[in-house]
């Protein structure tokens, strides 16, 4: 396959907003970590710690999400520079390398979903439960 500089030029806007969603997430977590982490100080006992493995884990992959985004940037541009000095079989190369690395964070940022979805759920169910105590 002849991989031309526009094919990996086609990337740079997807893989730039898909950067700025995983940061995006990153602030959430971050601005939920803060919030528990001033609960607990008022009342130690009030952190789940179900909540806080789940923080963590959600905490790992979004920072392997961005690595993962970041090392597809940079391969991507890699691959346009090798195709700019006329390497066309290492740039094709590094840009299917680019490509899967996408696919990766992509992965990985749907399993980063379900747990926020999982956190959702037990908020829900707890929700749930006290209120048909007070019935």
């Amino acid at each position: 396959m002849d991989v031309t500089l526009t094919t990996p030029a086609l990337l740079f806007p997807a893989i730039s907003l898909l950067l700025l969603a995983y940061t995006n997430r990153f602030l959430a977590i971050a601005s939920i970590i803060r919030q528990l982490h001033k609960i607990y100080m008022e009342n130690p006992k009030s952190i789940v710690e179900g909540q806080l493995q789940n923080l963590r884990l959600r905490l790992f992959l979004i920072r392997a999400m961005q690595f993962m985004g970041v090392a597809s940037l940079f391969l991507c541009v890699l691959a346009m520079f090798f195709i700019y000095l006329k390497i066309g079989q290492w740039g094709s190369y590094t840009f299917g390398v680019s490509l899967v690395f996408l696919l990766l964070s992509l992965f990985i940022s749907l399993r980063e979903i379900q747990l926020s979805t999982k956190a959702l759920e037990i908020e829900l169910s707890d929700m749930e439960f006290g209120s048909k105590l007070k019935f």
